[in-house]
Formats: C-alpha cells, sequence, structure tokens
C-alpha cells in the first residue's frame, strides 16, 4: 500500500509540473517565417538574441486567450491544492470514505486543462497576429495536451486508492 501511495504522490506532483510548465513558459507557438513566438501573456520577437513583447491591441480574440490563460491558472492552482487535501485526508478520513474529495478536485483540474488546451486549439487563428499565422505548436502547448491525461489518470487513481485497505 506504502508503494502505491507513493506511486500516485510522484504522478500528482510530475502533473503539477507539467502545468506549470505549460502555463509559465512561452512556447505555445512557434512562427516558421519569422523569430516570433507566443505563449498565453504576449507575444515575443526575438531581436538579436534578446527577447522583447510586442505589444497587442485589445481584440475580441484576447477573450479567447484570457480564457485559456484563467482555465489554465485554475488547472494548476486546483493540482497544487489537491497534493494538500490529499495529505489531509490521507491521515484525518476514516477508510472507505477517503479520497472522494482529491479525486474531485483532480478531476476538475483535469477539466481546466483539457478546455484551455481545447479554445487554444480552436480559436489560434483568431487571436494571432499575421505573422504568426505558419507555424508550429512549441512544447508547453504539448505539455498541456500531456497534462490532461495525467491529471485525470490520477483523479481516477485516487477513486480506486479509496476501495484499498
Amino acid at each position: 500500500m506504502l508503494v502505491i501511495l507513493a506511486f500516485i504522490i510522484i504522478f500528482h506532483i510530475i502533473s503539477a509540473v507539467l502545468l506549470f510548465i505549460s502555463t509559465i513558459h512561452n512556447a505555445w507557438w512557434f512562427a516558421t517565417n519569422c523569430n516570433e513566438y507566443t505563449d498565453l501573456w504576449s507575444t515575443y520577437k526575438n531581436v538579436s538574441n534578446t527577447c522583447q513583447p510586442t505589444p497587442s491591441g485589445a481584440t475580441s480574440a484576447e477573450g479567447y486567450l484570457q480564457a485559456v490563460q484563467a482555465a489554465m491558472i485554475l488547472a494548476t492552482i486546483l493540482c497544487c491544492v489537491d497534493i494538500f487535501i490529499f495529505v489531509l485526508q490521507l491521515f484525518r478520513v476514516k477508510q472507505g470514505e477517503r479520497f472522494v474529495f482529491t479525486a474531485i478536485v483532480q478531476l476538475l483540474s483535469s477539466l481546466c486543462v483539457m478546455i484551455a488546451a481545447s479554445i487554444y486549439t480552436a480559436q489560434r487563428e483568431s487571436f494571432q497576429t499575421e505573422g504568426l499565422q505558419e507555424g508550429n505548436y512549441g512544447y508547453s502547448y504539448v505539455l498541456a495536451w500531456v497534462a490532461f491525461p495525467m491529471t485525470f489518470i490520477s483523479g481516477l487513481m485516487y477513486l480506486v486508492l479509496r476501495k484499498r485497505k
């Protein structure tokens, strides 16, 4: 049982790290025709090996980006709070009732990641500038999609662990 708990905690921490990296780092989209890249917070142009943010105007497209930002932040917060809930429930709740709330919070975190990555995928063309239309998704975007099944599986593991003695 101790090995299972250690595995679940490590799996949960890896999920949280993936969420932090994908939320913070500036690699959601790389333009192929110029030295520009975007993240959830700004567009950057590589000018003589220094990264300078480019100004963005207030458009309706930024509403989609703000929704992605909010969902990723909420997913990261829920995942981090869930670790503390897990530890509290481990010692405070009687067996058979353990980890239900932990599983619910982790599944909500998974849902937030899925919503954020889906919005970004569906609306990428509407909030990119003309120079960034042709390009590739960056590794932060991929990490967000990898974090989705990891948080989902983690939430399901908490439900299965609830029945263990």
